[in-house]
């Protein structure tokens, strides 16, 4: 299903900013275009916080929350009819809808896909399935969907962050809910797509809620986030300011650091990191610092 992008009808758009090259002389100032704008159905609605993708050929790949063909009432960007969608944008602005969600196979899906070197996408749904409570999907070149795990609760619940490849293949992810404790699991899915729960957390000093997503670094050791759990006392949860944690290849669990909200630390980081060459990783928190806000609605 193809639509070229008309006149703005939905709050929900895919733009570029470009730069240009900046000259001694003169710099380019910055162009915003508008790519695609998306109409709810049956293109999608609300490409929630999952950043795009890039083929080697300029093709952009992303999700949508919500929209698509399917029947769903409620996403995370609210009610909303739909069960999610899965897109390409051609570089001529095209966009085709290459899986629409119909809740049995996967709703909601939240976060950004991954390709492999052969082109096939690889992606997580923060609910639907046999479940009801998410799933891991492979979408082939033809445009084919595969589940390849329906989470059950007891090996994790709500997997809203995106995944990880090894070089074998096998996928990597979090669920920010269930596992042995209810509070968020890390877990492995095989090529042959056995799902592995690699480690479940207790809601304590080691961490509760991963809501992000993993990095791996070259000896297989997977490093992530946890919005809640740890040493610290925070108000924004009742239940810790966040950790920052390592697994090893063993499934052993080590708190690298543990937020405390202090204006010299920060609380509750809710995003992925990412890793230097030498080791050292960078992150961002949701909450904590020296600066005073209101949260209230």
């Amino acid at each position: 299903m193809k639509r070229r992008l008309g006149k703005i009808a939905a709050a929900f758009l895919v733009f570029v900013l470009t730069t240009g090259a900046a000259t001694l002389a003169q710099a380019q100032a910055p162009t915003f275009t508008v790519l695609y704008s998306f109409m709810g159905s049956p293109d999608g609605n609300g490409p929630y916080l999952a950043a795009l993708i890039l083929d080697k050929a300029g093709n952009l790949y992303g999700t949508t929350n919500a929209g698509g063909t399917g029947t769903c009432s409620l996403g995370r960007i609210g009610p909303s009819p739909g069960c999610g969608t899965v897109f390409k944008l051609d570089t001529a602005g095209n966009e085709t809808v290459l899986h629409s969600f119909t809740g049995s196979d996967g709703s909601g899906p939240a976060a950004s896909l991954i390709m492999d070197t052969a082109g096939n996408l690889y992606g997580t749904t923060s609910s639907g399935g046999s479940a009801s409570v998410g799933t891991v999907f492979k979408i082939d070149t033809s445009g084919n969907q595969t589940v390849l795990h329906s989470f059950a609760g007891s090996d994790g619940s709500g997997p809203d962050a995106g995944l990880i490849m090894d070089n074998a293949g096998n996928l990597y992810g979090t669920t920010s809910s269930g596992g042995s404790a209810s509070v968020g699991t890390v877990f492995k899915i095989d090529t042959s797509g056995n799902e592995t729960v690699l480690y479940n957390f207790k809601g304590g000093t080691d961490g509760a809620r991963p809501e992000a997503g993993l990095i791996m670094d070259q000896a297989g050791n997977l490093y992530g986030t946890t919005l809640a759990g740890g040493t610290g006392t925070c108000s924004y949860l009742s239940s810790g300011c966040g950790t920052i944690f390592k697994l090893d290849t063993s499934g052993n669990e080590t708190v690298l650091h543990s937020f405390t909200g202090s204006p010299g630390d920060g609380a509750n980081p809710f995003a992925a990191l990412i890793l230097d060459g030498a080791g050292n990783l960078y992150g961002t928190t949701l909450a904590g610092g020296p600066g005073t806000c209101n949260f209230s609605p």
